[in-house]
């Protein structure tokens, strides 16, 4: 099996992610939807040599995976650690995301699929208020949502924002690289944990000696690089970050439950003083046509929202995201009822995917 001629024909079908693992076809993550090769769907609409339908054996995964890595030197080192993160571009076709890890004893390998052309807040039907944010000139602006939410597209759009209208020096820090900009108006570096640095918590230390207006974290993951990235707000650097969480108030009781308990009064006041928003969404099948759609609570920073994270009353941020529409701001819930509304989304989506689904259902009555 070739590796290329699956991600070709991964591209053409516009699918999402592919996975590769032993004892099941190839499968493509399509809308949303995990569907084998070997699937009646997959079948008919896959143009590949029938030998592609198999399910994996130990040595397709194998070869599967020193094909993309490309180097012996890589596969070696995915072989003494288990797993590895890494980029591949594949000329004229695009760039991929990919996870090799080992399960059983046997590889298994999760290629992300990365749009070369970096999208428009318009084209991917982002509230207006994200273009406020980007456009903020310090600060911290956080992205969140579980893998595979559209995290990466949207802070691309942000970022692509800031290098078209600003004569800045843009840093990015990501593991991989996803979206490879080009200097636009600003000039923009972008630097790949392992190849061009050891760790998120180096590179930004090293980022603050080089004259950065603006910081892009792919990963806020331990306390040090969120100590640095909360120093760097604060010292007049605009901080684009990414965790995990599912909501604004999350976002916020997770940087804060990070650092042990006789540092987190320090944090929530810095992190009061340096937040400008925290835009949580996740992807949601349409049912008006083929895709997915955003659903998105957005959190910008007013003084009152500024004073709840001082204080410790995150619980109290809600009340604040519900009755701050005229800032911009929309809980998930009410965004999730919109799409309803428009007929983007289904009604029992909605509500699995609601944070109060009782009373989502109440008011789509």
């Amino acid at each position: 099996m070739n590796i290329d001629e699956i991600l070709t024909e991964a591209f053409k079908l516009n699918v999402s992610d592919v996975h590769m693992t032993v004892n099941s076809a190839p499968a493509f993550r399509l809308h949303g939807k995990l569907v084998p090769f070997d699937s009646p769907e997959m079948k008919a609409r896959i143009g590949l040599d029938e030998k592609y339908f198999n399910k994996l054996t130990p040595e397709d995964t194998i070869s599967l995976a020193r094909q993309i890595m490309v180097s012996e030197e890589k596969y070696q080192s995915f072989d003494q650690s288990g797993d590895l993160d890494f980029s591949y571009a594949l000329d004229g076709v695009g760039r991929f995301r990919v996870n090799a890890y080992r399960q059983q004893g046997n590889v298994g390998l999760a290629v992300r699929l990365i749009n070369s052309r970096v999208m428009t807040f318009q084209e991917l039907g982002l509230p207006e208020v994200l273009s406020y944010l980007s456009r903020r000139p310090r600060g911290m602006v956080l992205v969140t949502g579980p893998t595979g939410s559209g995290k990466s597209t949207s802070l691309a759009a942000m970022i692509d924002l800031v290098n078209r209208e600003t004569h800045h020096h843009i840093i990015t820090l990501e593991d991989p690289i996803e979206f490879v900009h080009q200097h636009r108006k600003s000039i923009i570096n972008q630097r790949e944990i392992g190849p061009d640095t050891k760790s998120f918590a180096s590179a930004l230390r090293s980022a603050m000696r080089e004259d950065p207006d603006v910081i892009l974290v792919g990963e806020m993951r331990d306390p040090e690089t969120i100590g640095i990235a909360l120093t760097a707000a604060e010292t007049g650097h605009l901080v684009f970050g990414t965790l995990h969480t599912s909501s604004a108030a999350q976002t916020i009781d997770r940087i804060i439950d990070v650092f042990p308990p006789h540092q987190q009064q320090q944090i929530r006041v810095q992190l009061g003083n340096t937040i400008q928003g925290v835009v949580a969404q996740q992807l949601i099948p349409r049912v008006d046509k083929p895709g997915r759609v955003a659903a998105i609570e957005i959190m910008v920073a007013t003084p009152a929202i500024r004073n709840l994270i001082r204080e410790g009353k995150t619980y109290q941020i809600i009340s604040q995201i519900q009755t701050g529409a005229k800032f911009g701001m929309q809980s998930l819930d009410m965004h999730l009822r919109t799409l309803v509304q428009k007929g983007v989304i289904s009604r029992e989506e909605a509500l699995n995917r609601a944070a109060d689904a009782e009373t989502l259902q109440k008011i789509m009555t």
